[in-house]
Order: C-alpha cells, then sequence, then structure tokens
C-alpha cells in the first residue's frame, strides 16, 4: 500500500493530469482535494483528448474509484457538463464520488468575480473569472453553500433565499449589477442536487475506509505550489492551498497517513496571468516553447507565459511539499533548441540570493542567474528508457535534479500515455535513487 500525493513544483500547467492518469493504473482511489473549476487537466489516451476540470484524472479507468474532496469548490453546472461529455464518450462516471462537504460556487460568485477583478485595474491579479475565490471567501466568512445543503430541499430554500437577497444588495449597491431572481437560481440548484444526489457521500470516511483496506490512494491537487495561498507569489495566488500540507486538510486525512510526495515541473518554467516571472523569455525562444508546448490554459484558452527552468523555486517547491521525487514533463519541447539555460539563484540588487525570497517586492526585483547547458537538436518523443536519450538530454536531467536534490521518477516527452520514461513507480516501486550524478544518487537514497 501507498498514498502519495501528487503536486504542481511551478506556477500550474505542469501536466499534473498526464501524470495522474498515469499512477491512477496502480491507485484504487484517486482524491481531488483542492481548487475548483479554474483548474483544467488534459489527458491524452489512444489519440483521444480528455479535459477534466473538476473530476479526478483517474476517471479513466473503469476500477478506480474518483472522489472530490472536502476541501473543493464545486460548480455543479460544470461539473455536470463533464458527467455528459465523459459518458458520451462512454467513460463510466459511476465510481465518481462527491464530499457533502464541499462548498458550491454559485452564479453570484462568478459575477462577483468578473466584476471585482474588472475593479482592480493596473493591480488585477489575472483571476479565471470562474468564482473560485469568491466560493472560498464565503467559505471563511461561514455563509458559504455546501452539497450537503442541497441535499435538504427545505434547507436549501432557507439558506439559498437569505443568501441570495444578501448577494444581490451587494451586486446592485456596489458593482451595479442587476440582482438575480433567488426563485430562478433556486430551482436551478435544485435539479442540480437530484442529478448529483447519487454521487455524494461522507468523502472523509470513505477515504479512512480504503486507508484501513490498506488501498492505494492518490490524492490530486490543482494549481502548482507558487500559486498557493499561504506559501505562493501573493497577492497573485489562487484562493486555496496547492501544496502537499493541503492534501491532508482538503481530504481529512492525517498526515501520517502520506506515505510519498510527488512533485511535477515541466523542463522548462511557465506562467498564467498577472505577477513577477524572472526567467520569462518574451518572443524567440519564449514563443518557441510556447509553439512546441502548445502553452494555452485548459480552462481559459489563455496564453501561457514561458521562461527557462527555475531551479530557485523549484528548491522552495521541494521545501513546501517534502518532495521525496519529480516528475519532468515536456522535455520533448527543448528538442530543437541549441542552448538550454537554467536559473541556478538569484540576483537581488547585487547580492546573489538561492532561496525564493517571501517578500513580494524582493521576488519582483529578482534577476536570474544562469547557467547554459547544450542542447541536443535531435527527438527524444519516441524514447521510451533513459538509455534512448541523447547524452546531452540526459545530462539536463541528471543537472536538474543535482539542483534540486530530488531524484527524478518519471520523464513525460509528449502527450500521450506512452510517451513516458517511468523510472519507477512512486506508488508500486521501492524508495531508492533514481538518478545518477557522477555516480552519487541525485536526491534520496535507498
Amino acid at each position: 500500500m501507498a498514498n502519495v500525493i501528487v503536486i504542481g513544483a511551478q506556477w500550474g500547467d505542469e501536466g499534473k493530469g498526464k501524470i495522474t492518469d498515469l499512477l491512477s493504473k496502480s491507485a484504487d482511489v484517486v482524491v481531488r482535494y483542492q481548487g475548483g473549476v479554474n483548474a483544467g487537466h488534459t489527458v491524452v489516451v489512444n489519440d483521444q483528448t480528455f479535459k477534466l476540470h473538476l473530476i479526478p484524472s483517474g476517471i479513466l479507468y473503469p476500477d478506480t474509484e474518483c472522489i472530490i474532496g472536502s476541501g473543493t469548490a464545486i460548480d455543479p453546472e460544470i461539473l455536470i457538463e463533464e458527467l455528459d461529455r465523459l459518458e458520451a464518450l462512454s467513460v463510466s462516471t459511476n465510481n465518481l464520488l462527491i464530499s457533502q462537504t464541499a462548498h458550491v460556487t454559485m452564479p453570484y460568485h462568478r459575477i462577483i468575480d468578473k466584476a471585482s477583478e474588472e475593479r482592480r485595474g493596473s493591480q488585477k491579479i489575472g483571476t479565471t473569472g470562474r468564482g473560485i475565490g469568491p466560493t472560498y471567501a464565503d467559505k471563511s466568512e461561514r455563509i458559504g453553500i455546501r452539497v450537503q445543503d442541497l441535499m435538504d430541499k427545505e434547507e436549501a430554500r432557507d439558506r439559498l433565499s437569505w443568501t441570495i437577497n444578501y448577494k444581490n444588495s451587494i451586486l446592485e449597491k456596489l458593482y451595479n449589477k442587476p440582482p438575480l431572481e433567488p426563485e430562478t437560481v433556486i430551482k436551478q440548484y435544485l435539479e442540480y442536487a437530484e442529478r448529483l444526489r447519487p454521487h455524494v457521500v461522507d468523502s472523509s470516511l470513505k477515504i479512512y475506509e480504503a486507508i484501513d483496506k490498506k488501498r492505494n490512494i492518490l490524492f490530486e491537487g490543482a494549481q502548482g505550489t507558487l500559486l498557493d495561498l499561504d506559501h505562493g507569489t501573493y497577492p497573485y495566488v489562487t484562493s486555496s492551498n496547492p501544496v502537499a500540507g493541503g492534501a491532508c486538510v482538503g481530504a481529512g486525512v492525517g498526515p501520517t497517513t502520506i506515505d510519498r510526495v510527488i512533485g511535477v515541473a515541466k523542463a522548462y518554467t511557465t506562467r498564467v496571468g498577472e505577477g513577477p516571472f524572472p526567467t520569462e523569455i518574451e518572443g524567440g525562444v519564449g514563443d518557441i516553447l510556447g509553439d512546441r508546448g502548445a502553452e494555452f490554459g485548459t480552462t481559459t484558452g489563455r496564453k501561457r507565459r514561458c521562461g527557462w527552468f527555475d531551479a530557485t523555486i523549484g528548491r522552495y517547491a521541494v521545501r513546501i511539499n517534502g518532495l521525496d521525487c519529480l516528475a519532468i514533463t515536456k522535455l520533448d519541447v527543448l528538442d530543437e533548441l541549441d542552448e538550454i539555460k537554467v536559473c541556478v539563484a538569484y540576483d537581488i540588487d547585487g547580492q546573489r540570493c538561492e532561496h525564493f525570497p517571501s517578500s513580494p517586492r524582493q521576488f519582483a526585483r529578482c534577476r536570474p542567474i544562469y547557467e547554459t547547458l547544450p542542447g541536443w537538436r535531435q527527438s527524444t518523443e519516441d524514447c521510451r528508457s533513459l538509455k534512448d536519450l541523447p547524452k546531452q538530454a540526459l545530462d539536463y536531467l541528471k543537472f536538474l535534479a543535482e539542483l534540486m536534490e530530488v531524484p527524478i521518477a518519471i520523464v513525460s516527452l509528449g502527450a500521450s500515455r506512452d510517451q513516458t520514461i517511468i523510472i519507477e513507480d512512486p506508488i508500486h516501486g521501492p524508495k531508492r535513487a533514481l538518478l545518477y550524478t557522477n555516480g552519487t544518487p541525485a536526491g534520496h537514497g535507498a
């Protein structure tokens, strides 16, 4: 048995969907523990593309139980659309379970999200406008609507009538937006509740029972470490905790139940939305990375900003999450480059800094200190083992592992499941050195 957390080690969009899908083959249960429809996972199976927003990637395996945990923000309308799309593609959703204590994204959340972002002007943070921030804000204010509230019609009417009228006053007076019709919203959400009712459970109890039966559990997060509400590049962050510690809170399990934490990082770096990005490349190589990597958001379609690999934020992700292995994705995107740069530290006002600064003002002044490695100038898309890789590509991976002091378990070389080098299965494989540098283990030993 192994209980494994998969997290993003950068600003999200690292390819967690594919890695989670791969690991789900060895998992009995996959748990989504935070975030909402502001996240998107793309999985390619046999030339068929699946775009998932709320449903865990493990749904593509018929025997895998998938749980949307209490730490998520559920938009019923989008979730039902996702269920319909999967079922139209002959993917069974019978094994999907939804936490009764997860909070629900309502129409007023989306309206307030967009209106608030508009008001920020030059101070905008790049929200997706999907209502996730306002959903979590209501959760903290203790006026949120939870899934279990919708399961009782009388309770739903009482809570929604008051809440919608309260939100209408905010929409009208603060944002100059037309009010919502309470009865229309209530009727719509009660219909959603009936569609979702067969899937609603006490998720924490279900996960506890799976742990007790020594089943393999995979905890899947959304976004990435640098978008964490507490530990990311605040204020340009999401509204929940994507870091490994958030898995315990969002799923409802204790930290002693976790066996391993795997971080997913691209072979370069991308970021969506606003905020500092020290290794960003504007034009030239940045455009090449964007085009070859198809760097457009699954959820919003927004073009991602591209830059060189940043080992400084990588080391920070290792520390914050307690990573014990890595999955490096999109190595193939670098195939055509003559040389590849890696940020090994920052220059802040003339001082070398090897650690991610917590001050937003300091981070905005960071200038990357690079080391340059030779490119390999040949395709890696058909490589299926480390020995198939060009020497320069293998050296690049070893360099990243050495910089972050964590071994590499998986290397992804394309969108399809089979375009992967699995050095070790983090669920079934033993803890051992996975990639060597100069004959010594790169990262944790066996």
